[in-house]
């Protein structure tokens, strides 16, 4: 069998430290302890060790025999053994950490609620109003909580005397033990109802259905939580309401996604649009945008469209709307289309312009215009012929003027 340890060296404190001073190291080591709070090995086995070496150093008869005579005790027996009629241990702890009958007598406040309300985007962007249904405890109005027939009060407990708890008194060689428990017959409540309330049955509190007008803000997002109060559970014994918390998920939208308060579009472009540039129609919430899309825009550019994003919650401005070019390379091409290509290739790798320049090789120096030449520098026909062939691709993927 071990050896059980020293009881001041279990509570921190040494052998003449005052009575309050115990009471104070053993509540901060058994709120550290207790199997409720800590779950960690061993716990529960520290726990049992400082509570029985306070019951012995918390009462003065008992410390001074632990003094004089240790651990064994005037009898030989361990002191705190079976034999030791030391109350119900529970009852002390229920002071340190809730419950107890005080708790159990007074009003009540109600459970806290939950629920899941489903949004689409444009609903979780702007705001709205929605109407959610569901079921929770309320106070009865009949009785007003008490669970009695109207006219017909509850009435005091007899055996404990509306307390809700009792009290024996146990002898010991120590002396005299008083230990405290929930009076049996009024389960703590004081009061004894004896016509209960035909409208709930003496519960007190009555399930209902109900419907709720739940005003959802501008710019909330998937995921995001609002608290109602006082819209949850009825507190028993006529005691407030918990609250409501709500969760809110929103349906993602066909084309668009958020970043936080920003709004995202993926604008897809083909290679003509992408190298001459074009005008393209951007879908905001609000509406249709027309965007320019400058010549020469590479995969990835972003176009910014100010305040057309979503509202920022409890802050005044919206976010912006940002357009991502997607500029989308064709994966199978028509015969004509390869062949348009191919020319397109042969001009950036500068073929075209070489076979420009005998054109105007016999013509005579000088500034003469019709010569093809300026300023005695041939004139750079594959300039022209390369946006003539812009201008055939971009035909040949099917986008011509009307459409841009």
């Amino acid at each position: 069998m071990a050896e059980k340890r020293d009881y001041y060296e279990l509570l921190g404190v040494s052998r003449g430290a005052p009575e309050d001073e115990i009471k104070r190291a053993y509540r901060q080591l058994a709120r550290k302890y207790h199997p409720d709070v800590n779950k960690e090995p061993g716990a529960e086995t520290r726990f049992k060790e400082i509570t029985e070496a306070y019951e012995v150093l918390g009462d003065a008869q008992r410390r001074q025999m632990y003094d004089r005579f240790g651990h064994a005790g005037p009898s030989g027996g361990p002191a705190g053994a079976e034999g030791f009629p030391f109350g119900d241990i529970g009852d002390l702890f229920e002071s340190f950490f809730g419950g107890g009958t005080a708790t159990r007598r007074g009003p009540q406040r109600g459970a806290d609620l939950r629920i899941r309300v489903d949004l689409t985007f444009q609903e979780a962007v702007f705001g709205v109003e929605k109407e959610i249904e569901l079921a929770r405890w309320e106070s009865c109005l009949i009785c007003g909580g008490s669970g009695a027939e109207p006219g017909k009060p509850p009435i005091t407990c007899v055996q404990c005397g509306g307390t809700g708890e009792v009290r024996r008194i146990q002898q010991s060689i120590f002396g005299q033990f008083v230990n405290v428990a929930t009076c049996d017959r009024c389960r703590g409540e004081g009061t004894i109802v004896q016509s209960k309330c035909p409208e709930c049955g003496g519960r007190g509190r009555l399930k209902r259905q109900r419907k709720i007008t739940l005003p959802v803000p501008p710019g909330v997002d998937n995921g995001t939580e609002m608290r109602v109060a006082g819209q949850g559970e009825g507190g028993d014994k006529n005691g407030p309401s918990g609250n409501l918390y709500v969760q809110f998920h929103v349906q993602p939208h066909p084309v668009l996604r958020r970043d936080g308060f920003d709004l995202i579009y993926e604008l897809p472009l083909n290679v003509a649009e992408a190298a001459l540039g074009t005008e393209r129609r951007v879908p905001t919430l609000e509406g249709d945008e027309v965007l320019t899309v400058p010549p020469g825009t590479q995969h990835g550019r972003v176009f910014r469209i100010r305040d057309k994003g979503v509202p920022r919650l409890q802050r005044a401005g919206r976010g912006d709307f940002r357009v991502v070019a997607n500029v989308q390379v064709p994966t199978a091409l028509t015969a004509r289309q390869r062949e348009l290509f191919s020319v397109l290739a042969e001009s950036f790798n500068g073929r075209e312009d070489d076979e420009a320049e005998p054109e105007a090789a016999g013509a005579a120096p000088g500034g003469d215009r019709s010569s093809g030449r300026t300023n005695g520098r041939p004139a750079r026909r594959g300039r022209k012929k390369d946006k003539g062939l812009l201008e055939k691709v971009k035909g040949a993927l099917g986008l011509d003027e009307e459409d841009a």
